[in-house]
């Protein structure tokens, strides 16, 4: 049977302050709807799958800390379709401890790994590409398949993956390798190749697959995961990953088991993804999902600004506006607590001024 987990554990530490520890991107209203208002990125992600699947079928993966808010952003949510991650790990834990739990109920699921992350459009080709990647399971069982975007530009804040030799499913390609994020130079020289897509983090495999995997490249983890699983499902399972998931190795999922099985002929395929992709992890990205006026400024909340151009600004205070003049380039956050402001251009380092917060002031404001 075919399933599919939402990855919606991370906490955003680029788009602070919005975004805080208690209240993560995935579940911030930052997606526009047509017609006013907005919605989260997570519920985003779960209506996409909601087009391919009934919702048990859907599971979410999550700090444990988040449980309740997800719940309350997913009513359609099954109970026992949640996945609760004691304490970050990476990646690879995360996907082995989903993988883990849906072989539990259904030992021959084949799994679909997106992420909480995206906005993505249109949703039919999303939807088309995931159809070809289980479509690859069908003829290579042992397969795992990543979902490639189709880059429209040489970007540099992306991992890329090699495309090889057709495969005998049409839409997907053997992945001949994976490449870190790439300087400007390099990502130019990959677009014009032809050859590489964005790695965009989407996966589909069959669970087992997985932790065979993992039993192959990364056997701390995949014992640690058996005996979680192998506790009976309850206060006697929630023990031991409490005590189990926090000692696995911490290793992303591409590292520990996607680059090393490209290495074998056949074993990892990529399937073309055609989209429109925005991966929301930083400011200016957050910004094409905002309003954007004639010179360039994306704006939400109570805002007023006076020749200004290419700039974003938000406010999720109703009540407190936020009025620029003469500014140029800049992102200006305003929340209850804190007020944030630097050039577009040092965006990126949003997550190192985090971190200069929280020496000087401890978690109060994270």
């Amino acid at each position: 049977m075919r399933h599919a987990v939402v990855m919606a554990g991370g906490s955003g530490t680029r788009l602070w302050p919005l975004s805080r520890a208690s209240r993560p991107k995935q579940l911030l209203d930052v997606v526009a709807e047509e017609g006013g208002g907005a919605h989260s990125l997570l519920a985003e992600a779960f209506a996409r799958l909601r087009t391919l699947l009934p919702a048990d079928q859907i599971w979410v993966c999550t700090a444990a800390r988040y449980a309740d808010a997800v719940r309350a952003a997913l009513p359609e949510l099954h109970p026992d379709r949640l996945v609760l991650e004691p304490v970050p790990r990476d990646t690879a834990n995360a996907v082995g401890l989903a993988a883990a739990l849906v072989a539990d109920v259904d030992p021959d699921a084949e799994l679909a790994v997106v992420s909480a992350d995206h906005v993505i459009r249109p949703v039919d080709r999303f939807i088309a590409a995931l159809g070809t990647a289980y479509d690859v399971l069908a003829v290579r069982p042992r397969a795992l398949v990543t979902l490639g975007v189709t880059p429209t530009s040489p970007a540099t804040g992306f991992g890329y993956v090699q495309k090889g030799a057709p495969t005998e499913v049409r839409g997907a390609a053997e992945a001949a390798s994976f490449r870190e994020k790439p300087d400007l130079a390099t990502a130019e020289a990959y677009l014009a190749s032809g050859k590489y897509v964005w790695n965009s983090g989407m996966f589909v495999w069959r669970a087992q697959t997985v932790l065979d995997a993992l039993r192959e490249h990364l056997p701390e983890s995949a014992a640690g995961l058996a005996r979680i699983v192998a506790a009976p499902a309850g206060p006697e399972r929630d023990a031991v990953l409490a005590e189990v998931f926090p000692t696995l190795p911490k290793i992303s999922v591409d590292y520990a088991v996607l680059e090393p099985a490209a290495t074998e002929p056949g074993r990892v395929a990529v399937v073309d993804l055609d989209v429109a992709w925005l991966d929301v992890g930083s400011w200016p990205a957050l910004a094409d999902t905002l309003a954007t006026d004639a010179a360039g400024n994306a704006t939400r909340g109570l805002t007023v600004l006076v020749d200004s151009a290419g700039n974003v600004v938000l406010s999720d205070d109703p009540e407190h506006l936020v009025a620029l003049v003469g500014v140029r380039d800049s992102v200006v956050v305003h929340t209850a607590d804190v007020t944030m402001v630097c050039p577009v251009a040092d965006a990126e380092r949003v997550k190192q001024l985090l971190a200069a917060v929280e020496e000087a002031h401890g978690a109060r404001f994270s």
